[in-house]
């Protein structure tokens, strides 16, 4: 029986609910910012910050127990053995429970306590992530287990193969990492490129230009950067930013080269039925869901399991990056590539913010970490190459790494390379425009 037919075994009336009422529940729970108290940010915003207050000094603990088990993680289950990059980010993980030690106790050198290293990264960055991954898992549940990704797919095809040069179906890739994670859209695209749905190119452009970060890290990325009062400013305008960038990546040398056949390709939806077709899709989608908690469940098992994998390699990765960015020239050196591209727009903090956008590469925060102290426009923009970048050593890299697609580290650093730039070039005036709407 096909999921169609499933669907017209069941009545109407309660399918589309369980297909519209989640979905709603979802994108208020993510993008409809409401005032509490003083503050003025969306409720996932409000729902962390009112956790960490709860836990009070707990916090510090109940994160360093997170990067334990996220070091614990990969010698326990034989994953360290799997490559070369598995055994260095398994070592990194461990050195991530040092510097999380370090943190919480106060042990080690003086240089590392200073206000805008280990004290920092840990307070302002590590127990946010720690808190809001798995919170944000719960209420993902409502916007990608209920039938609205496939809805979005259908209707996104017209606009995919014209403008990114992928199918239809890579929308739901595309939809996966904003308000999922890259872990869930790699995971997809893994899959179907193993299938032969997808070719080498398509599925190069999708781990590359599609899979960034989700939308509750985009949050912590805001809160660094004092941005939540422009929440939903920075979240549409940096997605526009990063899938315009990823438009004009596929145009150009490395993924332009790349080989482009598939084995099995994308029907069309016939003309004039879209939305149907749409609709039928969430339907589709929504019958086949499991009950809402067995859903949250899954997905607060996937949260989490992200969360103790990513928190001791942003702890390691961060501060190797915090220490470089500070003591040595490296990202001085490697901004000046970045510089011309943001001087042109006559920002005050160029040099700045060149330097911060290299830093990107070891770890995405560190852009919005190097940059707190920044101007508006400054900060807008390093927010947005946080995330438009999509590629970085900490996590991304080593993910697509580690599936099939046939992407090297020297491609990888190329691809990483050019979206900078060209995500310099909207980003600055971006900054421009949210200062001027704030007056």
């Amino acid at each position: 029986m096909t999921q169609s037919a499933t669907t017209r075994n069941q009545p109407a009336w309660p399918l589309a609910l369980k297909l519209i009422l989640p979905s709603l529940l979802g994108l208020f729970i993510f993008f409809t910012p409401i005032p509490i108290g003083d503050k003025t940010t969306i409720p996932l915003d409000h729902i962390v910050g009112a956790l960490r207050t709860l836990l009070g000094a707990g916090a510090g603990w109940y994160a360093l127990g997170m990067i334990v088990a996220g070091a614990i993680y990969p010698l326990a289950t034989g994953q360290w053995r799997r490559n070369t990059t598995e055994k260095v980010f398994t070592g990194l993980k461990l050195l991530g429970v040092v510097a999380a030690v370090m943190a919480i106790s106060g042990w080690g050198p003086a240089l590392l306590h200073e206000p805008d290293m280990l004290p920092f990264l840990y307070n302002k960055l590590v127990i946010s992530v720690g808190l809001i991954v798995p919170v944000g898992a719960v209420f993902l549940a409502l916007l990608i287990g209920y039938g609205l990704m496939p809805l979005v797919g259908v209707l996104f095809q017209p606009l995919m193969r014209p403008v990114w040069k992928t199918p239809g179906r890579s929308a739901i890739d595309a939809v996966a990492s904003f308000v999922g994670s890259y872990s869930i859209g790699l995971l997809i695209t893994n899959r179907v490129y193993t299938a032969g749905q997808y070719s080498a190119k398509e599925a190069a452009i999708i781990a590359t230009g599609f899979s960034t970060v989700s939308a509750t890290f985009m949050i912590i990325v805001a809160r660094t950067l004092d941005l939540m009062s422009l929440w939903n400013l920075y979240f549409w305008l940096t997605l526009l930013i990063t899938f315009t960038v990823t438009a004009l990546t596929v145009r150009i040398p490395p993924l332009r080269a790349m080989d482009d056949s598939s084995l099995h390709s994308e029907p069309e939806v016939a003309k004039g039925t879209r939305l149907r077709t749409a609709w039928q899709a969430g339907l589709d989608a929504a019958s086949e869901a499991p009950p809402l908690f067995k859903g949250v469940a899954t997905n607060v098992r996937e949260g989490v399991l992200m969360a103790i994998s990513i928190l001791p390699s942003i702890m390691s990765v961060g501060l190797i990056g915090l220490v470089v960015a500070k003591y040595t020239p490296v990202f001085d050196w490697l901004g000046l590539v970045f510089y011309p591209f943001i001087a042109v727009w006559g920002l005050p903090e160029a040099m700045e913010l060149a330097r911060a956008s290299a830093a990107g590469l070891a770890e995405m925060f560190l852009p919005a970490l190097l940059m707190t102290e920044a101007g508006l426009p400054a900060r807008f923009a390093a927010g947005v190459v946080s995330v438009s970048g999509v590629l970085f050593f900490s996590a991304s890299i080593p993910c697509i790494l580690s599936t099939r697609i046939p992407l090297g580290v020297g491609r990888i650093v190329l691809i990483w390379l050019i979206r900078v730039i060209l995500s310099l070039m909207l980003a600055v005036p971006a900054g421009y425009l949210a200062a001027w709407l704030v007056g």
